[in-house]
């Protein structure tokens, strides 16, 4: 998984389509592909100004218009343990690495952290920016220090894990530091003597099922249960989890447990209390609520999907629709994951 002889691509009125998983056709007036901080640095060093957006997987974007500006996409694949201990292990990544790669890698080698992050599409940089989670468990957990080039001086920053400011989907690059970087390399602590983190839904069912708790069998069991639910996006276009799950108040929550008793609740440990997104807006009806072009997915309302032939204007439109529907029958407000451009 090293990568240190391809140069960098740079392309006018580049098509994005192969660029997003939903499936949306635009067009950016320029695409730029690199392969080391070297030529990414150098080619800002120039002079470089204007309209700029990151993109890795293209597994969280939809694309409402074509993008008047420069779209940079890193294919820096480089990965190497920067150091090691009894317990752990320091593996610094290249930002254009596959993630499910990454995990895969991390399994067959025997360390800890990132099997239950199994199968989430896209890349390593968006991990750092999007704190991607699941199954009780987020890539902010296991981020030691986020590496980056700045777009406005070619500069290298390096981030601390506290630097960062990890929350539940967010973190200091979808804010503050926000079109401010591109992230070249993310640094992850793993552990040789992993302990699993099982609590979450039906993963320790089906982990037993498997034959018990191992690095391998969590794995699998995330595997199985994420192809399950979610569309393959060779086949269906869509963005994964549209929506956050939305975070409420204890006293909230329990006044809506009262009056809907088989509403998920899942006790945050700041007090508050997680809902599931997906389970609101079953209950308002929009799997059988298709519009011609749009519809949420039929084994889980979470996921928006391009019915065939949806623009991002189609889908906007759909998911505020559903936003409205929640916010009317129970008062909660759903917040979009996608990022919109």
């Amino acid at each position: 998984m090293f990568n240190k002889t391809n140069r960098m691509k740079h392309y006018r009125n580049y098509s994005l389509l192969k660029h997003n998983t939903f499936g949306i056709e635009a067009v950016a007036g320029e695409y730029v592909d690199f392969s080391t901080e070297l030529e990414v640095s150098e080619y800002l060093s120039k002079g470089f100004s204007g309209n700029s957006f990151v993109i890795g997987g293209g597994s969280n974007l939809l694309f409402v218009n074509d993008f008047d500006g420069t779209i940079f996409h890193s294919s820096i694949k480089d990965m190497e343990v920067v150091e090691e201990s009894e317990n752990d292990v320091l593996l610094r990544v290249g930002s254009g690495v596959n993630w499910d790669s990454l995990v895969a890698y991390t399994v067959d080698k025997g360390w800890g952290g990132l099997e239950n992050l199994s199968a989430i599409p896209g890349e390593v940089g968006a991990s750092a920016v999007q704190n991607v989670g699941a199954y009780g468990v987020e890539a902010g957990d296991l981020i030691e220090k986020v590496e980056a080039i700045s777009l406005k001086d070619a500069s290298k920053k390096v981030f601390s894990h506290d630097d960062c400011e990890f929350a539940y989907r967010h973190s200091v690059f979808k804010a503050k530091e926000k079109g401010c970087n591109l992230i070249t390399f993310v640094t992850y602590r793993l552990k040789k003597f992993p302990s699993f983190k099982l609590e979450y839904g039906n993963l320790k069912d089906k982990v037993n099922e498997l034959g018990g708790a191992t690095l391998h069998n969590v794995r699998r069991a995330v595997c199985e249960i994420r192809d399950a639910k979610l569309p393959n996006p060779d086949k269906i276009g869509s963005a994964g989890s549209f929506f956050m799950n939305p975070v409420v108040v204890a006293d909230v929550a329990e006044k809506l447990k009262k009056e809907y008793p088989t509403m998920p609740q899942y006790a945050l440990s700041c007090g508050n209390v997680k809902l599931s997104a997906g389970w609101l807006i079953e209950q308002c009806g929009w799997k059988n609520k298709p519009h011609e072009h749009v519809g949420v997915y039929e084994f889980q309302a979470l996921v928006v999907i391009n019915r065939g032939g949806a623009t991002g204007k189609d889908v906007i439109e759909f998911a505020q629709a559903v936003v409205d529907s929640v916010k009317d029958k129970f008062g909660v407000e759903l917040r979009m994951e996608v990022n919109t451009i």
